[in-house]
């Protein structure tokens, strides 16, 4: 099927020709559906805390920060392609919406105006205005979300990059120092730098920390074949094998490079005012604090099963009860000790809005236990899809993850995902049709065999920006 060159280009992109053969064959086969069981609701695999139990775990999570290793993980890859397409469609198609409308009418509301105004020339006409915005000017368009001017202050206005390292200060440091890791594409890894260098000492005073800043890009051995129609390997116009990126679902193995005791998961995009912050503050703590009680309690059973003490009884009860992994009836001491034995992280969820979308269900996994996962409707069967309808709660990317063992090691994440997830698209390239092959997000089919629980966190927690005009909900005014 390869050439000897091609061969050589496929190990050189650090992947085996066995590693290929297998995505093409995904291709050919596709992925199967999730063995969907139901959807998860409050009382039935999602958690909904009192205050009581809020004030309690938030408490526990305080208590113990000192001595803890705490890190910030932050997707942070690709340009803000999405977020300005409508203004990419007004430019280079003439295709004015009510979107645009709203974006000029309301320009000045945007914490970037300032930034803009510098390019703005009397008489500008707007389609001249929204290309300051995207192309000259502040080349927005082929940027990072990361480094877009989102908020504005008194003091001055802050980017994403910005917003997380408050949060960081805030519930993420133990007094002294805070953690945070950027997942980045080479090509804007110097404008993150740039903006740290400018910016990273302003925060250390305000906050009284030391931030520890560290960077890590998608490893190319994570791609992807792309393959033709009829599934056969994609060649460019020079020959060449077309590989892509296969979703973030790839940043796994950035995530197992990481090694804390609790490790706080959100996405660029999903921050907010100062005003704004406390009910996400809170939250991270209840999330990490909930995540400490259960990973004593299964630490304590893992050493009693390795001192030879019986408690397989005690601890199928426990993943049942408290970690929510339904085993079969006749489940072995081997099968308790693993479904035990596995990283642990605590999902927030969001009450349900609008229309549902990728979230909270409990599945069936091919050793017969029911456990908890995050599912996106492309992963889910059309004869099953009535259930993502019944879904109560969506994911909005709010986790808190456990990686170490009970005997301080840490787990290979790399061995806790489901080869079996993914899904299929179309895309293109020079002007050709082809076909491409993507993982389930890092939360999705990346963590599927984690122990997982769900927590209900409020609305105010979740404010991420898809398209610009995001920016003029009040929660980024």
């Amino acid at each position: 099927m390869f050439t000897r060159d091609e061969i050589t280009q496929i190990e050189a992109h650090g992947l085996s020709v066995a590693q290929v053969e297998r995505q093409i064959e995904n291709f050919k086969e596709g992925f199967p559906s999730l063995p969907i069981v139901r959807a998860a609701a409050g009382g039935d695999g999602v958690r909904v805390f009192t205050p009581e139990q809020i004030a309690e775990a938030e408490a526990r999570y305080d208590s113990r920060r000192k001595e803890l290793r705490t890190i910030k993980f932050v997707p942070a890859s690709g340009a803000a392609t999405r977020m300005f397409k409508e203004l990419f469609e007004y430019v280079n198609d003439d295709k004015r919406t009510p979107g645009i409308d709203r974006l000029i009418t309301n320009l000045e509301k945007f914490a970037f105006f300032a930034e803009l105004a510098k390019y703005l020339k009397p008489q500008i006409d707007d389609k001249d205005v929204v290309r300051n915005i995207i192309i000259n000017g502040l080349g927005y368009g082929s940027k990072p979300k990361g480094l877009v001017t989102f908020h504005a202050y008194k003091e001055g206005a802050r980017k994403p990059v910005e917003e997380h390292l408050v949060e960081a200060a805030l519930y993420a440091s133990n007094g002294e120092r805070a953690s945070i890791h950027f997942t980045v594409s080479p090509e804007h890894r110097e404008g993150f730098l740039k903006l740290l260098e400018e910016r990273q000492s302003y925060y250390e005073q305000k906050y009284d920390i030391k931030y520890d800043v560290s960077f890590s890009e998608q490893s190319p051995a994570t791609d992807t074949i792309a393959v033709n129609l009829d599934n056969a390997p994609f060649r460019t116009d020079d020959g060449k094998l077309l590989f892509r990126p296969a979703g973030h679902g790839a940043l796994i193995t950035n995530l197992d490079k990481l090694e804390a005791d609790i490790i706080f998961v959100k996405n660029i995009d999903n921050v907010t005012t100062d005003e704004r912050k406390p009910d996400t503050v809170t939250f991270k703590k209840v999330l990490a604090g909930e995540l400490l009680r259960l990973q004593e309690r299964a630490f304590e059973l893992l050493r009693a099963f390795e001192r030879g003490e019986e408690c397989t009884a005690e601890a199928k009860r426990f993943l049942c009860e408290e970690l929510c992994c339904k085993l079969p009836d006749d489940a072995s001491r081997e099968l308790v000790i693993e479904s035990l034995d596995r990283p642990i992280r605590v999902c927030g969820m969001v009450k349900n809005e609008g229309e549902p979308g990728g979230g909270p269900f409990w599945v069936r996994d091919d050793k017969q236990r029911e456990q908890l996962q995050i599912a996106e409707s492309s992963q889910i069967a059309k004869e099953d899809m009535h259930l993502m309808k019944e879904a109560t709660h969506f994911n909005p990317v709010d986790l808190v993850c456990g990686v170490m063992r009970y005997d301080g090691t840490k787990y290979d994440l790399t061995k806790y995902t489901d080869p079996k997830t993914g899904f299929i698209s179309q895309k293109s390239a020079g002007g050709r049709d082809l076909r491409a092959q993507e993982l389930p997000g890092l939360w999705n089919g990346a963590m599927a065999n984690w122990n997982t629980l769900f927590v209900e966190v409020p609305i105010s927690t979740f404010s991420p920006v898809k398209v610009v005009q995001d920016l003029l909900r009040p929660e980024h005014q």
